[in-house]
């Protein structure tokens, strides 16, 4: 393993360092110099100055070249028998060094090997060039000894080094993916508030827009529905309002909101939302064929919006005044049709405006259906009008669960 810095130049600081590193190892190799051969102490001769020269002068470069570094102070070590030198730990003290620092920057393998050739050529050269006693014998074992675990430590340094900056990166990583998951949680809540706007505004407000178109044809002829059509209206600009303080009070709470006391909207309310739509002069019947059984509220809530923003779209660009809506219940599925006859031109069949370039309400339906598991197709009709058609899941039905029908009967 490489140091990618190694081969930059120190800075200030680094070469202080390396200098008193050099420093201290010289200082321990002269030391190691004042014994002698008969375990006398006597002041260190030329030849311990001259090896511990010798031996210092490849450290500066043992980070660039960590190998060349052990096999030079390595090879110094072998002039300590010929000069009638002692072998000690103190006098190979630079090869110690080296060791540590191949230990600390080369592979495992690599480092291994180094380290073993090194105490194995000092020993055995030592071996050939003395006759050694038993206690002789020791200390060189000592002296082995010692580069090998000055590279185990430096392999240790290595392996805590590389664990440190394995934590540090996986911090790193886990703090950028809150950060995403806070982004992406946010751009969430974003479109589910929009969504939620547009389907309380949507359709509050193309209510309000037929009940005053309706109160401005007849304003002249027909004052008493010109009458019911203004109280119709003021009734649903109060009822948009009411909404709309509702949600801006909940985006405004700093805490956990309360749970409302008003349960979410579902297919339980579709004979009160028929009802607001046929006051707003959409003639709207209802087709149900097979048993309906209870849903989950997201899929409740999701049926239950899809049908209001189809209706509204029905309201807002359909020039025919009535619509069809269906409910298909199957074994897994439920299956959801909104239809209006429009003007009753024919179109040819192929993707429609409206699906080469969505609003937000038919977005808004996909988005709802796919969240919930099911599919949402949109588009003009070959015989006139437009379509929504919607899939959603439905959980295994239960023995005994309560049907549900939608106009009080069996459907019709």
């Amino acid at each position: 393993m490489t140091d990618p810095t190694a081969f930059l130049p120190p800075s200030p600081p680094s070469r202080w360092r390396e200098g008193a590193v050099v420093a201290t190892t010289f200082a321990l190799c002269l030391l190691g110099g004042v014994v002698q051969v008969d375990d006398t102490l006597a002041p260190p001769a030329p030849a311990a100055y001259l090896v511990a020269a010798l031996s210092c002068l490849p450290l500066p470069a043992r980070h660039r070249a960590p190998l060349l570094a052990l096999a030079a102070t390595t090879a110094c070590g072998l002039l300590v028998a010929p000069l009638d030198l002692l072998l000690t730990p103190l006098i190979i003290a630079p090869a110690v060094v080296a060791a540590h620092t191949v230990g600390l920057r080369a592979e495992r393998r690599t480092a291994t090997v180094a380290l073993l050739a090194s105490a194995g050529v000092l020993v055995v050269f030592t071996l050939l060039v003395e006759s050694l006693s038993w206690p002789d014998v020791s200390r060189l074992g000592v002296v082995a000894a010692f580069p090998l675990v000055a590279g185990v430590l430096g392999h240790s340094t290595q392996n805590r080094r590389a664990y440190l900056a394995a934590v540090e990166e996986r911090a790193l990583r886990a703090e950028r993916s809150r950060d995403s998951e806070a982004r992406q949680r946010v751009a969430e809540e974003r479109v589910r508030i929009a969504r939620e706007l547009h389907d309380l505004v949507a359709h509050q407000i193309t209510l309000a827009n037929a009940q005053a178109t309706v109160a401005a044809h007849v304003l002249d002829s027909r004052p008493d529905q010109t009458r019911r059509s203004l109280e119709q209206l003021v009734e649903t600009t109060a009822d948009a309002l009411d909404d709309l303080r509702a949600t801006v009070g909940l985006l405004r709470q700093t805490g956990d909101a309360a749970a409302s006391a008003e349960p979410a909207p579902g297919l339980s309310r579709l004979p009160t939302l028929l009802e607001s739509f046929e006051r707003a002069g959409l003639v709207v019947s209802v087709h149900q064929e097979g048993p309906a059984r209870p849903l989950p509220p997201g899929v409740d809530l999701t049926a239950y919006r899809i049908i209001q923003e189809a209706l509204t779209n029905v309201t807002k660009h359909a020039g025919d005044r009535t619509a069809r809506v269906g409910l298909v219940w199957h074994r897994d599925r439920l299956v959801i049709t909104v239809a209006d006859d429009g003007d009753g031109a024919r179109v040819a069949p192929g993707p429609s405006p409206a699906d080469r370039s969505p609003g937000y309400g038919l977005i808004g339906m996909r988005e709802r259906a796919a969240a919930v598991g099911g599919e949402l197709s949109a588009g003009r009709r070959p015989e006139g009008g437009f379509l929504v058609s919607t899939q959603l899941p439905l959980p295994p039905a239960r023995a005994g669960a309560a049907a549900y029908d939608p106009e009080g009967g069996d459907g019709s």
